[in-house]
């Protein structure tokens, strides 16, 4: 490696520790995961080329390497905002073969869920599962089938991001997902296996590859408490890794990371009159989003013909070190009438303000 380039090498990855060092005081077991990977780092990795002022139209060489059947000639968003999250792709795995059980099941896996831990839930043809946050947080990405019907549970935790995705294109494509290891307003960028197409995951958009600008349906969704999944759901099922002590389940690598002053990875400009990494709810449009804190207080909110309403009994997966400790933020339940006069669920997302202003920024924030 020639002086000049070791030298920019060094001093980058001298920056990102002090940048590592001064943004994340606090969420420990992130940080030396960071610094420890900084270490590791190749020489001239994909975010220091970026940020060397490389071509917007050419990737980065590791880029090619990593994922050898993209066609990066097909991009919808520029390079350079795409940035090295730290691990590479894979880095954090994806669950493809979970293993389901009942909620009734007597094993060691459920009973150590808390009551008020999150869970990410999904219903499709009369059945309905969970995803434990405690597991998702270190996978990020579940491929997986209900009822026949192929779909992705994801989980973005830099933007408190957890959505569920039809796993098959407009088209009819069935599609399964891992993680690239990179991030684009600090959001998790995702790649599906079959094309090596990239994907942002607060959208469901692939921006980059032969699929730039197909859409993936989102499926509504809601996170909620155990507690609350169990008494609403008497036959429910949940997804478990194949190997439920593979890690330290149960525990938040981000710890305190929703009391930081700014978001990790990010450059884009910050929500007015709103922390941050305070939690906004909107709907499928995203024409808007409610603060999550004056949701709390009202109690409910009737946006057109849907409902959104708070209710108390959920701890935050990004704060405490262990998540069942989390502070409250309560759960967030949003549906419509139908026909019948039942309520029906809708798409609606919970997310940090920052994220939703970073992907929608015309869009206000109700506070």
């Amino acid at each position: 490696m020639s002086g000049l380039v070791w030298s920019r090498f060094a001093m980058s990855r001298f920056a990102m520790s002090s940048f590592i060092g001064s943004w994340l005081p606090r969420f420990s077991s992130l940080r030396i995961f960071l610094l420890l990977a900084l270490l590791l780092l190749p020489p001239c990795p994909s975010y220091l080329v970026v940020s060397m002022g490389a071509s917007a139209e050419k990737p980065p060489r590791d880029w090619q390497r990593e994922f050898p059947k993209a066609n990066f000639s097909r991009h919808s968003v520029p390079f350079k905002e795409i940035i090295s999250g730290g691990p590479p792709r894979d880095g954090i795995p994806a669950i493809n073969a979970p293993r389901i059980v009942s909620v009734n099941d007597d094993n060691d896996a459920l009973k150590s869920i808390k009551p008020r831990e999150p869970v990410l839930s999904v219903a499709i043809g009369g059945s309905e599962r969970a995803y434990p946050l405690r597991f998702l947080i270190w996978h990020e990405i579940v491929n997986d089938r209900i009822n026949g019907k192929p779909i992705v549970a994801t989980f973005c935790p830099l933007c408190n991001s957890a959505i569920v995705f039809s796993a098959k294109t407009s088209r009819g494509r069935e599609l399964t997902f891992g993680t690239t290891g990179r991030l684009r307003n600090s959001d998790l960028v995702m790649y599906d296996r079959q094309t090596e197409s990239w994907w942002q995951q607060f959208l469901g958009e692939a921006i980059v590859g032969s699929l730039t600008g197909e859409r993936l349906k989102v499926l509504p969704s809601r996170l909620e408490s155990w507690g609350q999944f169990k008494a609403r759901v008497k036959n429910g099922e949940v997804a478990l890794p194949p190997d439920v002590f593979a890690r330290n389940y149960g525990s938040n690598p981000y710890d305190n990371y929703d009391s930081s002053k700014l978001p990790f990875l990010y450059r884009g400009k910050l929500p007015e009159g709103i922390k941050p990494l305070a939690r906004v709810v909107s709907l499928e449009a995203r024409g808007k989003a409610i603060a999550l804190e004056k949701l709390r207080k009202e109690g409910s909110v009737k946006w057109g013909e849907v409902v959104i309403e708070w209710r108390k009994g959920q701890s935050s997966a990004l704060d405490s070190a262990v998540i069942a400790e989390g502070k409250e933020v309560g759960s967030v339940y949003a549906w419509r009438k139908g026909a019948d006069g039942s309520n029906q669920g809708v798409v609606y997302f919970v997310d940090f303000a920052f994220a939703f202003h970073a992907f929608y920024p015309q869009s206000p924030i109700i506070r």
